[in-house]
């Protein structure tokens, strides 16, 4: 059986849709509470260089980040952040139009998308305000 990330055209997809999804995130009102976030963190210069060692692990590809930090986990890897679920949803809005311009096909797309809102509903951790 294919892993993910072979069916979505492999590393260099990855990077594409990483490097699409940031400049979306760097360039739309909704990825500015995101940008902040970065900002707060450790900055902007590792962001997708993580994103991508990540993503190719999360989609069965070979798990650079796990190489590079011992580890894979969400909430570890976001622990330092407060992210309220606005801030997933925008997120999340964001990867579906970066996974949609740079063509990762259904029903992929949709897995894709299943997956990360499960991830990134858990990682809040900023209850909303009444």
């Amino acid at each position: 059986m294919k892993a993910m990330i072979d069916k979505i055209g492999g590393e260099p997809k990855v990077h594409e849709l990483v490097d699409h999804f940031y400049d979306l995130i760097e360039s739309l009102p909704q990825g500015q509470s995101i940008m902040t976030m970065h900002l707060k963190g450790h900055g902007l210069s590792h962001v997708r260089p993580a994103q991508f060692e990540f993503l190719c692990g999360f989609f069965g590809g070979r798990r650079y980040y796990g190489e590079r930090h011992g580890h894979m986990n969400l909430r570890e890897i976001h622990a330092h952040v407060e992210i309220r679920r606005q801030d997933a949803e925008d997120w999340l809005q964001i990867m579906d139009m970066a996974m949609a311009d740079t063509g990762v096909a259904e029903p992929m797309k949709s897995e894709i998308a299943s997956t990360f809102r499960r991830a990134a509903l858990m990682l809040v951790n900023v209850p909303d305000q009444d």
